[in-house]
């Protein structure tokens, strides 16, 4: 006669079963967090390259001539009038927060902001803004919004800048990069001079 003997090392079914669906759960729960963590690198990424190409555009550009102004013909150059706009998709400059500097063959100058003088001509080590123009919103600060164009004068330091010499006023906004505008000052100076 056969003799029945009890074995309990049988794996069922049901231990089967749930041993495939805690492999199921480890491994959904897995694949979430790595999805998680790969859409949130990607949304950074992102991030990143969007405030790099706000960082590094341009905001301003220059509107028209660069005009050099001499307080004798045949004197130097003592200041310089600049109209500055938006450019193409620049977003809001705020004037208030701008830096000016001057710099030449022998060094550079951080010009000081001394306000808004309707037609006025910058001197000493200064920078100011002269003219507001299409100010649309008719607005009281010195935000330069779109479509509107500010016209700034700087001041030359150090007696100025004599025919032929090279110089670079660079304006600095908030946010941006700075626009650097190069100029040679002309073999003969007159009073009112376009700059090239």
């Amino acid at each position: 006669m056969s003799k029945l003997t009890k074995n309990e090392d049988a794996f069922t079914g049901l231990e089967a079963a749930i041993v495939l669906i805690a492999f199921v759960v480890v491994a959904a729960v897995f694949s979430y967090v790595v999805l998680g963590a790969g859409f949130f690198t990607t949304q950074k990424s992102q991030e990143v390259v969007h405030s790099s190409v706000a960082q590094t555009s341009s905001s301003m550009e220059v509107i028209g001539d660069v005009i050099g102004e001499s307080n004798t013909t045949g004197g130097p150059l003592t200041s310089v009038k600049i109209t500055l706009g938006l450019s193409t998709g620049g977003g809001d400059v705020d004037f208030d927060k701008l830096i000016v500097t001057y710099a030449n063959k022998t060094g550079v100058t951080t010009l000081n902001k001394v306000g808004y003088e309707d037609g006025g001509t910058a001197s000493g080590n200064n920078w100011m803004i002269v003219k507001i123009m299409n100010n649309a919103t008719d607005d009281t600060g010195y935000l330069l919004q779109a479509r509107e164009m500010f016209t700034i004068s700087a001041s030359i330091p150090d007696g100025g800048i004599g025919p032929n010499e090279k110089f670079t006023i660079e304006v600095k906004p908030a946010v941006g990069s700075s626009l650097a505008i190069v100029r040679t000052a002309p073999a003969q100076i007159d009073k009112i001079n376009r700059l090239f």
